[in-house]
C-alpha cells in the first residue's frame, strides 16, 4: 500500500449519498487537469454509475468509460472493479468499500463512505489506521451543517 506521497482524503457522507457527491468531486478533479479512476467493489454499482454520470444533471454530463471497454486509456474518467489503471489517472476514488491496492502513481486517493452505516464507518477507521501506518498524508472531510465540507483532520 505504500506510495510516494499520495494524499488520502476520507469523505464522511452524512446528508447525501455517493450519487450526489461523486459527480461534484469528479468535476473538480477534471478541472485540475487530472484524470480519475472510480473503483467500486460490485459490478452492478459500476453499471449504475455508467448511466448516472451521463444523466446526473439535465445540463451536463461527465464523459467516462469502463475499464472493460475499448480505448479506456483515452477516457478522462474510468469506472472499474479491478486494480487496473488504464487511463493513468492521478486521482483514485474508492466507493462501497473498494480496496485501494497499490497507490504508486496516484496523486490523491479519495475514500467516500456512508457515515450512517456502522460497517462502513468501521472499515474507514481501519483504512485510516493502515494509511497512517504506511506514512501517507491523510485528511478527513465531513459534510458540514451547510452545503459543503469541513476538514476535521
Amino acid at each position: 500500500m505504500a506510495a510516494g506521497g499520495c494524499e488520502v482524503w476520507f469523505y464522511h457522507l452524512e446528508r447525501t449519498g455517493v450519487d450526489q457527491v461523486l459527480p461534484e468531486l469528479l468535476d473538480k478533479t477534471l478541472a485540475k487537469g487530472w484524470r480519475a479512476l472510480v473503483r467500486a467493489s460490485d459490478p452492478d454499482r459500476i453499471d449504475h454509475l455508467d448511466g448516472w454520470l451521463w444523466s446526473y444533471r439535465d445540463d451536463s454530463f461527465l464523459a467516462h468509460g469502463r475499464a472493460d471497454e475499448p480505448q479506456a486509456e483515452r477516457q478522462p474518467i474510468v469506472l472499474t472493479v479491478g486494480q487496473d489503471r488504464p487511463n493513468h489517472a492521478q486521482a483514485l476514488f474508492l466507493i462501497d468499500g473498494a480496496e485501494a491496492g497499490v497507490l504508486d502513481g496516484y496523486e490523491r486517493c479519495v475514500l467516500l463512505f456512508d457515515g450512517r452505516d456502522p460497517a462502513a464507518l468501521d472499515q474507514a477507521r481501519e483504512q485510516w489506521k493502515a494509511f497512517k501506518a504506511a506514512g501517507l498524508p491523510v485528511s478527513y472531510w465531513r459534510q458540514g451543517s451547510e452545503r459543503g465540507w469541513e476538514k476535521q483532520a
